[in-house]
């Protein structure tokens, strides 16, 4: 997902400047190392269940000030610096517009993303 594309087309809204006084992205990326034990990673497989994305990011949207949110999971084999998920919170006052994306990630993270490291 090209982020800028998507914020311009999320600034084309007529409703858009009325709502939106911040905008949060969070940009997953494969790291080189385990989180866990600081191993090597040469690679990484995610599965994503995109139906409870969707979900989850549809009771995000009704959270208070937040405008819209934007998602993007990928799926497969990825190596370290590959992007992996995207998330674009757009909302009212950074107040509201921080703890959205906060939940939002941790969520997305725990009931909808699976993901097995390769090592080296």
């Amino acid at each position: 997902m090209d982020i800028s594309k998507k914020i311009a087309e999320l600034k084309q809204d007529p409703d858009f400047a009325d709502n939106v006084g911040m905008i949060l992205v969070h940009n997953g990326i494969v790291r080189g190392w385990s989180r866990g034990t600081h191993e090597k990673v040469t690679g990484i497989e995610i599965k994503a269940d995109h139906e409870k994305i969707e979900q989850i990011r549809q009771e995000h949207e009704k959270f208070p000030g937040i405008y819209k949110i934007v998602t993007h999971a990928n799926e497969g084999v990825f190596k370290p610096g590959d992007d992996v998920l995207f998330l674009i919170v757009a909302g009212d006052i950074r107040e509201n517009v921080k703890a959205c994306l906060a939940s939002l990630l941790d969520r997305v993270k725990a009931e909808a993303f699976s993901k097995k490291e390769i090592m080296a």
